[in-house]
Formats: C-alpha cells, sequence, structure tokens
C-alpha cells in the first residue's frame, strides 16, 4: 500500500465543474501560461546574449593587436584600451568565476550555451502550446456551460 504522500494526484475532469471552479482553474492556468512566457522571454534574452558572445569572440583577430578597443568598466561606462592578447580571452563561467580560454574554446563555450538553451527553449514551447491549449478547451467549456445556464 503506498503512503498518501506518494500517490499520484487524482486527475478531475473539468466538465464536471461547476463554474466557480472553472474560473479558479482559469485564472491557475493563466497565471501559470504567464510565468511560463515570461520565463521563455528571459531564456530568449540569455540566448541572445550568448550569440552575440560569440561573435564577439570572432572579432579578436590577429590583425587587430595591440588597436585601441573600449573596456567597459560598467553598462555605460567604458576606458581606452590596447589589445594584447589575441589568442586568449576571459570568460565569466558563472557565479562570479573568469576562466582564461582560448578563442576556439571560447566560442564553443558560448555555442554550446546557445545549443542548450536552444533545446530549453523547445520543451518550454511545448508546455507553453499545451498549456494554451488546455486553456482554450477550459473557455470553450465554460461558454458550453453558460449557455446551458442561460438556457434554463
Amino acid at each position: 500500500m503506498a503512503s498518501p504522500t506518494s500517490q499520484q494526484p487524482q486527475q478531475i475532469n473539468v466538465t464536471d465543474l461547476d463554474l466557480p471552479q472553472l474560473v479558479d482553474v482559469k485564472k491557475q492556468l493563466e497565471e501559470e501560461l504567464s510565468h511560463l512566457s515570461n520565463s521563455f522571454t528571459q531564456l530568449k534574452q540569455a540566448q541572445a546574449k550568448f550569440k552575440a558572445c560569440v561573435e564577439n569572440v570572432t572579432e579578436i583577430k590577429p590583425s587587430n593587436q595591440g588597436k585601441t578597443i573600449l573596456v567597459p568598466l560598467t553598462n555605460s561606462l567604458y576606458v581606452p584600451g590596447k589589445l594584447c592578447d589575441v589568442e586568449n580571452v576571459i570568460v565569466d563561467v558563472g557565479t562570479g568565476y573568469y576562466v582564461k580560454k582560448t578563442r576556439t574554446q571560447a566560442s564553443k563555450h558560448y555555442e554550446a550555451k546557445v545549443d542548450y538553451i536552444k533545446s530549453n527553449l523547445e520543451t518550454l514551447q511545448e508546455t507553453i502550446q499545451k498549456k494554451q491549449d488546455n486553456l482554450n478547451f477550459l473557455v470553450n467549456v465554460m461558454q458550453s456551460k453558460l449557455q446551458t445556464e442561460t438556457a434554463k
């Protein structure tokens, strides 16, 4: 016999619910959809950031050695600097850790991040679509129940 905490959640047919319960379920689905959509947007932004990193690494070429560049101190404050090492870059690997990598290693690192996010985006897109389908079905059930009640 399974313990109460390990049991699967019971499935309820939404057509058996009354209108106030359907409204609550609809509200919950809308909140979930909003949260998932926000997560999707944030992942897209992170993917764009990593794609930009791949492009920026390709801009570091031996022919640019010794050229003046702008070095960011903050998002809006830059100082001039000279590019002295065109073979290596410092990569932010997260949580305040930085690693010296070759340009090729850095490109591979960021491309792997882009691919990882892409797979997560695809999974999230499927989940969002399923939630949207559930919401549409729920709205149809609610409309049907409203029509039935008004016909009485």
